[in-house]
């Protein structure tokens, strides 16, 4: 059955590792609650936040086993996974992702076509590994990682119709292409969330039903109030807005050794290791930014009540 991916928060959920670079499953455990306290509607798992491109595939079924083990039954769990280039691995391993009991599965778009092949090979190489897996709500990750793959208006009207596709995690960072692609799936099941903090709110105004984006392994809280008052309270939307689009300049930062960092502030104890970003070039002026970020988080929180 086709469950329905409810509006709200996503995050891109990281990878926290031992000092013996293993996952550090009692980590885990605690960033599932964390982001649970903080209101989300569900989490994106086994994504790029996470590393799957430096996690082997028996690392990425065991986190996802984990996670949705653990996770409270109100969250829903998309997770993606999706990194093989052989369309009949990627069939393989979805399946057993699938399995696992989650409520969508996501696709990488860089996976179905490489970057000098059209849309009609994307949708073809689409269409036949769909038609191998259980059916299950489906959604697509712009993942910029190996290559940027946007979706075309056209290509997700065409998804849109088969009624499977729920979930587009857009990386386009343009309103106008947003727009577009809204109107394309306008009268299906087929929601957007926007992965950009500085278009968020307008983003909600035209109709995205949410946010999925790395600086919810920061302040998720901020965006969860934002999805639930930015038509209510303009003013103090506008504020948060402000807030939150200022400070994900942290993505361009040291991110995931950022987040890791941070999640330590907050009192979820974890190595800020990273396989995909070397944590030694952390240097303390990086640290100091990401400790005033969070002061900041708490001041704005309580001035504001959020």
């Amino acid at each position: 059955m086709i469950k329905d991916i409810p509006n709200g928060v996503y995050p891109t959920m990281i990878t926290p590792y031992t000092a013996d670079n293993k996952i550090d499953y009692n980590a885990v455990e605690k960033l599932i609650n964390w982001y649970d306290e903080k209101g989300v509607a569900g989490i994106f798992a086994i994504c790029q936040s996470s590393e799957i491109f430096f996690l082997s595939f028996e690392e990425r079924l065991e986190l996802l086993k984990f996670i949705v083990k653990n996770a409270p039954k109100n969250m829903t769990i998309v997770a993606s996974g999706h990194t093989a280039d052989d369309l009949d691995t990627q069939i393989k391993e979805a399946n057993q992702f699938i399995d696992v009991g989650i409520d969508g599965y996501v696709f990488i778009s860089n996976r179905l076509a490489k970057a000098d092949e059209d849309d009609s090979v994307f949708l073809k190489n689409m269409e036949y590994v769909v038609n191998n897996i259980p059916e299950i709500g489906l959604g697509i990750y712009e993942c910029p990682y190996p290559y940027k793959r946007l979706m075309s208006p056209a290509v997700l009207k065409e998804l849109s119709q088969t009624g499977k596709f729920r979930f587009l995690k857009d990386t386009s960072c343009n309103l106008d292409e947003i727009k577009a692609k809204l109107d394309a799936v306008k009268g299906t099941d087929f929601k957007i969330y926007n992965a950009n903090s500085a278009t968020f709110l307008e983003s909600m105004q035209i109709g995205c039903a949410g946010f999925s984006g790395v600086m919810a392994n920061f302040h998720p809280e901020f965006y969860v109030w934002l999805c639930e008052n930015f038509d209510k309270d303009p003013e103090l939307a506008q504020k948060v807005q402000d807030f939150v689009g200022f400070f994900s300049v942290a993505e361009c930062q040291m991110y995931p050794v950022n987040a890791k960092y941070y999640q330590n502030l907050e009192g979820n104890k974890m190595e800020y290791i990273s396989r995909a970003r070397d944590a030694g070039e952390f240097k303390r002026n990086r640290q100091l930014e990401i400790e005033q970020m969070y002061n900041l988080t708490q001041h704005f929180k309580k001035l504001y009540n959020i």
